[in-house]
């Protein structure tokens, strides 16, 4: 079956939608891009058999209301390939070099200078955006690396839409581990990795407790738990 122009050029800010705001209903892509239900659900048909997008049960956070639930589309591994990735498998083919020649050590290393651009960034970014909560300022940081990064409330998280190493990221936890204790470091508490789009969910969620838990005395509680 052929597409025309138009059709395959909707098609493709369906799919840039999902990647921007993350899985979503039929509902709310209509809304987003100013279509017909029809329209939307046509198109995500599409998407769906050709495997870029997938149909999701949503999370249901506290009480679930009567009926069910309505559907969430999540773009699947093929759907992100079809946007630009800042790795491919010659990263991959260099982080496994690195990993047999330099071991663990020199993974975190990368991995910390990688990410470096999250503390290097916050401070200039708050000044630039005084009316924006912390978390807000964060979100801006990593958006601006490619990211697609929001925050949402109750309960406090950030939410990256994008990962541009999330290739990577999968054969190399190390990547995600640096990014979460960067943002611990520039929020001062603890946080904790909730999904990562690496292991398969469709968004990297991070969770940001209410009351600020300085990583230092989370890192002290943790030591005295273990020991």
């Amino acid at each position: 079956m052929e597409f025309s122009r138009d059709e395959l050029s909707t098609r493709q800010r369906v799919a840039r939608s999902i990647l921007d705001h993350g899985p979503s209903t039929a509902a709310a892509l209509a809304d987003r891009l100013d279509l017909t239900p029809a329209a939307v659900r046509r198109h995500l048909d599409q998407l769906v058999d050709d495997g870029s997008v997938e149909a999701r049960e949503p999370r249901i956070l506290g009480a679930r209301g009567r009926g069910r639930p309505a559907k969430v589309f999540a773009l699947t591994t093929k759907g992100r390939e079809g946007f630009d990735q800042a790795y491919d498998d010659l990263a991959v083919q260099a982080l496994r070099f690195l990993a047999a020649t330099g071991g663990d050590d020199a993974l975190r290393a990368f991995a910390e200078q990688r990410v470096a651009f999250v503390e290097e960034n916050f401070e200039a970014s708050r000044e630039a955006h005084p009316d924006l909560t912390p978390a807000q300022v964060l979100a801006q940081v990593f958006t601006d690396e490619g990211y697609a990064a929001s925050v949402r409330d109750e309960p406090l998280q950030l939410c990256q839409q994008h990962c541009p190493v999330s290739h990577v990221a999968h054969e190399f936890p190390q990547l995600c581990e640096a990014e979460t204790a960067a943002i611990s470091r520039v929020l001062d508490r603890h946080v904790q990795r909730l999904a990562t789009i690496a292991h398969g969910d469709g968004v990297c969620t991070t969770c940001i407790p209410p009351t600020p838990t300085p990583v230092s005395q989370s890192s002290t509680q943790k030591e005295q738990v273990t020991s």
